[in-house]
């Protein structure tokens, strides 16, 4: 089993992404860190313990983490796409029984790299906050990791917050410029691929067959995320399986094809903020390389994740 800590902003694709990560005996999900995006940390960290809770997994501690970039105000949320609860109004006032530890989402990152050094997978689903902060907080973190998985950027593709922007990177990208130089090994599942990862409507029936809390919920969840994509693409008939296919990337590195480059990210000009390019005229010694995902097996990685999600 391979040990993952599981860094989210739990709005829906989130949400997806845990149900995916718990039920997979590939993968032991050791922790589970939260911060802003999405939604607020307060709520990423509410929706992520009743997430658990629905399946069955209160035993996987949470660690809530960042509640602002590292530079810059947040003063919005993705409510329109997640909905006021981050869930798609799904969670109907309902509160989890249980509560964050006390370690901060930074701290148990470097704690566990320094448990288990070369061997921890971090997937980071949200804004790269709570990693750039562990990168401040230990130097030996960078060499401890055994591999970072990070949902975010559009490389070769336009945005989806602005025309050059994804959403993650958008939200802190002096986090991300930090990140991505800082020499951790890096796979990054930007929209790149996760744009052509389609989760149909009509698979929401095959969860409402199964007739559980869990299948229900993510159900009814979903349904609210999908009319969100409907909105911005008439017609598109389903929503992008995001943070599911950066867990998939860890269970089978094979679902995506990727490339090695050095990736930087604009922070100084206001209208290009958050956008991802790769700096091919890079030295070795001046840029890290990462490997980008550029194309995706689509059609199997969703046949995976729905065998497994409920």
């Amino acid at each position: 089993m391979k040990p993952m800590i599981l860094d989210v902003d739990t709005g829906i694709d989130d949400m997806m992404a845990i149900a995916y990560a718990t039920h997979s005996p590939e993968l032991k999900l050791i922790g589970i860190t939260t911060l802003f995006g999405n939604v607020t940390v307060e709520e990423a960290t509410r929706n992520t313990l009743y997430v658990l809770e629905l399946l069955d997994s209160e035993h996987v501690p949470v660690y809530a983490g960042a509640d602002k970039p590292l530079a810059r105000n947040k003063d919005s949320y993705a409510k329109h796409v997640h909905g006021e609860d981050g869930l798609g109004g799904a969670l109907l006032d309902a509160l989890p029984r249980g509560q964050a530890e006390s370690l901060t989402a930074a701290q148990f990152m470097v704690e566990q790299v320094r448990r288990m050094p070369g061997q921890l997978n971090i997937v980071a689903v949200g804004p790269m906050t709570n990693l750039a902060t562990a990168i401040r907080l230990d130097p030996e973190f960078v060499k401890l990791v055994g591999q970072v998985v990070i949902m975010g950027g559009a490389v070769t593709v336009p945005g989806n917050v602005t025309v050059h922007a994804e959403a993650n990177i958008h939200s802190d990208p002096e986090a991300a410029e930090i990140v991505f130089g800082s020499g951790l090994p890096i796979k990054l599942v930007g929209l790149d691929v996760t744009m052509k990862t389609l989760l149909p409507r009509t698979r929401l029936q095959e969860w409402r067959d199964k007739d559980t809390k869990i299948s229900r919920f993510l159900a009814d969840a979903t349904d609210f995320y999908i009319d969100a994509y409907e909105r911005f693409s008439p017609g598109i008939g389903g929503c992008a399986l995001h943070d599911p296919l950066a867990v998939g990337m860890v269970i089978d590195p094979t679902f995506c094809r990727t490339e090695s480059m050095p990736v930087r990210v604009v922070t100084e000009e206001r209208d290009t903020a958050g956008q991802t390019y790769a700096n091919r005229d890079a030295l070795p010694d001046e840029r890290p390389s990462i490997e980008v995902c550029l194309e995706v097996d689509a059609d199997r990685f969703l046949g995976h994740f729905m065998s497994r999600v409920v």
